[in-house]
Order: structure tokens, then sequence, then C-alpha cells
């Protein structure tokens, strides 16, 4: 049991963080450089950042239930370990949903605003300077996830004798 716990952790962290890591590294470079528009670009950035929210908040869950099940064997010196994984998994989390609740809705709100395509109106409209700001507080929430994950990556990877299962 406790094997599959431990597998289950790795796997959603594993999972969670390479999906940041293809969506910012892969799919949506690809997409502004290959669609014809940033406006179509936005369209399929748009609709896969909710899906990897979506997919974060399920895994952070799995890691969060796995973990509680690992607390109850472990030694004070794992305990301390399980704490410091779980608390940097719960900000994780807690930046991906004020990301998916607080950023991306008045986002879309101004891309509205703005007549649906953010790109046509001038550089000085209140919704489109409102949409940029945002837009360079997603990416850095989204920076800020990304190494969290690796951190969670790397205390999960240390010596077996410190780990904490």
């Amino acid at each position: 049991m406790a094997y599959f716990v431990r597998v289950l952790r790795l796997l959603s962290l594993v999972v969670w963080v390479g999906g940041i890591v293809f969506f910012a590294f892969v799919m949506a470079p690809v997409a502004f450089h290959n669609l014809p528009s940033p406006h179509e670009a936005g369209i399929v950035v748009r609709g896969t950042i909710g899906i990897l929210h979506i997919l974060g908040m399920v895994c952070a869950g799995l890691f969060l239930i796995a973990t509680l099940l690992l607390f109850n064997g472990a030694s004070p010196r794992q305990k301390t370990a399980l704490m410091v994984e779980t608390a940097l998994v719960a900000v994780m989390l807690a930046i991906t949903v004020v990301s998916q609740f607080g950023v991306l809705p008045p986002m879309e709100a101004d891309r509205t605003q703005a007549g649906g395509i953010i790109e046509s109106v001038p550089a000085d409209n209140p919704a489109r300077i409102h949409f940029e700001r945002l837009h360079i507080l997603s990416e850095r929430l989204e920076g800020a996830v990304l190494f969290l994950g690796l951190g969670v990556c790397l205390l999960l990877a240390r010596n077996p004798d410190e780990a904490a299962y």
C-alpha cells in the first residue's frame, strides 16, 4: 500500500509540473508562432490553461490525500519532510485557484469588453491595459507554480534514507 501511495504522489506531481512545462515551452509558443493570428492562438491557450488548472487542482488533491496516508506511519523526521512538501503543494494549489478563478475571468471580461479581439483595440484602451497587466500576472503565477513544483520534485528525489516513507 505504501508503495502505491508513493507512486501516486510522484505521478500527481509529475503530471502537474510536466503539464506546465509542456504548456509554457511547447504548446503556447507553437500556437503563437503557427496560428494565423494572436487571437486564434489566444483561444487555444485560454482553453488549454483552464484544463491545465483543473488538472493541477486534481493532482494537488491526489498528492495531499496520498501524503496524509503516509503521515500516520512516518517518523518525526519524515513527518517534517511531509509537512514541508504539503505546504509547498498547498501554495501551488492556492496560486492555481487564484489564477483560475481570480485572474482568468477578468482577462476574459477585458477581452469581451474590447470586442472579442484584444489586439484590435488601441494599446491605450483601458480593457487592453488591464488585460495585459493580468496576462503578466498570469505568467508569473504559472511560473511560481512551476518553480514550487520543481522544488517539491527535488525534495522527493532526496536521499532514500531521509525520504518520508
